[in-house]
């Protein structure tokens, strides 16, 4: 016999309440009805899901079990059906979003026109700044950030984009300073960094389990990762850039990467997360712009 989504309410009602008759009125049926569901449910799992006596019912602990997943169960069933829904009728409203600056113009911006055609009703308003915003209070929906920006706990999180990070030097500045032989030749270059804090004079490498942290000099301090990217195009040093800023140049050998055997790991983290609240989640059109966000390629 398939289960039903009836078994499981019926199922699920009793384990809640551990009363037959307090799930038969909650579903507006007979307490026979809900008996005989948990019965065939029974059948279905061949496992015994409820002790029943004269005077109570109490979960078995192959009923606890099977409780969480049909809690999940009803759960997927319902968020597919408002999913569905969702596509029959078009999406519209407000959709307010912040995000880092950065990546809002590299990334973001190019991303924004594709989702407004899809959903030509939706409105979109969109501020790019590198604070960190109290989306609630400024009534945003969703904020995108950097991974490692520690949210409230009340938040939800989901990360959204890859965010990978580079050492990048013009042809003409490695061809007078050479390449570096190892993160530990760094210190003998110049270095520029997308500058916020004063541990960023110190880079960490790693290359498999190896982690080298390296003090860098610096003679250039901006906290915008474009800046980064012209001064090393200029031939000022060795950048510190995530690759959504430098891909293109490195395309056309403006740029050419340094110690690209190892990896740089950066305060910013490797991903860009969308946060809101659960109630903004719950709003279609929040979710479909999240999702959309989920299918592109990494930046």
């Amino acid at each position: 016999m398939p289960i039903t989504r009836e078994m499981l309410k019926a199922f699920l009602g009793v384990a809640d309440t551990l009363s037959v008759s307090a799930t038969a009125k909650a579903l507006g049926v007979g307490k026979s009805i809900v008996s005989k569901r948990v019965a065939q449910l029974e059948d279905a799992v061949g496992a015994t899901l409820f002790a029943r006596s004269t005077r109570r019912v109490v979960l078995t602990p192959a009923g606890e079990i099977y409780a969480v997943h049909a809690r999940r169960a009803l759960d997927a069933l319902g968020d597919g059906e408002e999913e569905v829904r969702a596509l029959r009728s078009a999406l519209s409203g407000r959709l307010r979003v912040t995000a880092p600056v950065s990546w809002g113009q590299r990334v973001l911006a190019r991303r924004v026109p594709e989702f407004l055609k899809t959903h030509p009703e939706i409105e979109f308003d969109l501020q790019l700044a590198d604070r960190i915003t109290d989306i609630a209070f400024e009534r945003f929906d969703i904020a995108l950030r950097w991974s490692t920006t520690a949210p409230a706990p009340e938040l939800v999180c989901t990360p959204v984009a890859q965010v990978r990070w580079v050492m990048v030097a013009s042809p003409e500045y490695l061809h007078t300073h050479g390449q570096p032989r190892g993160p530990g030749a760094l210190s003998e270059h110049a270095c520029l960094a997308y500058w916020r804090d004063a541990q960023d004079a110190a880079w960490t490498l790693t290359q498999g389990r190896r982690v080298q942290k390296v003090k860098v000099p610096n003679r250039y301090h901006v906290d915008n990762p474009e800046a980064v990217t012209e001064a090393a195009m200029a031939g000022l040093g060795i950048a510190l850039v995530p690759t959504y800023v430098c891909q293109g140049a490195l395309d056309d050998g403006r740029l050419l990467p340094v110690l690209p055997q190892w990896t740089p790991r950066t305060r910013f983290g490797t991903e860009i997360t969308a946060v809101t609240t659960p109630e903004r989640l719950r709003v279609a059109r929040n979710r479909s712009f999240i999702r959309f966000l989920q299918q592109d390629e990494a930046a």
